[in-house]
């Protein structure tokens, strides 16, 4: 068995761990402040590989944290929850695709283990605080209606989900995506944050404001 990669990226008093998971190579990330408290995002397959990463960073999840509810980013719901002993947050227009996890996955003929309901909604504005991390949640609809990312403005860091991706934006064909939308939300609640902040997306390697500002061809 490969050891889960436990070196965290630094930014200010943040501290932020990915590990790719699935045949999707979707990006679990974890987020904590100076202490070892912090909350656990999009956890979306490989239960057991996601809990030796977390036992390994030393972080305490304080909740499941969900960008959105495609199958991919939420596949490890259900066992994750049960060994940590946490609750998940979803925003409630994302219940409707939450739901329809396994019926999904199906289409794929990937394995799915559907999630019981999450236990509380997320709305734009809603501040999240693990000691002496604060994260700001900010709805960013359009590749799916619920879609929200998350904000450490103190320490220039965001959890992007399927939104924006280094050189990239989140597909809008599937069922609820709407393109205007998405580049609207994009260009409202993420390019307006710093040049510097740093962008860890649901997929593939992480990126900045500024690089993607400069760079990415569907916000040119």
């Amino acid at each position: 068995m490969t050891r889960p990669h436990t070196q965290p990226q630094v930014h200010g008093s943040t501290r932020v761990w990915t590990l790719a998971t699935g045949p999707l190579q979707e990006n679990a990330v974890l987020v904590a402040g100076q202490g070892n408290e912090g909350f656990l995002f999009d956890p979306g397959d490989e239960a057991d590989k996601i809990l030796a990463w977390v036992r390994a960073s030393g972080v305490t999840v304080q909740a499941i944290l969900l960008t959105h509810a495609h199958f991919d980013h939420i596949g490890a719901v259900q066992p994750v929850r049960e060994a940590l002993k946490v609750p998940v947050y979803l925003h409630p227009a994302d219940l409707p695709i939450y739901q329809m996890g396994a019926a999904s996955a199906a289409r794929w003929n990937l394995p799915f283990i559907q999630p019981q309901a999450p236990e509380h909604g997320i709305a734009q504005g809603q501040t999240f605080t693990a000691g002496d991390l604060t994260l700001t949640a900010r709805e960013v609809p359009g590749h799916a209606p619920g879609h929200v990312v998350f904000v450490d403005a103190a320490s220039g860091v965001v959890v992007a989900g399927d939104t924006l991706f280094r050189g990239g934006i989140g597909r809008t064909d599937l069922p609820g995506g709407n393109h205007a939308q998405l580049l609207a939300g994009i260009a409202q609640e993420l390019l307006t944050l710093p040049d510097e902040t740093a962008v860890y997306p649901g997929h593939g390697p992480a990126t900045t404001i500024g690089f993607e500002r400069r760079t990415n061809p569907f916000l040119q």
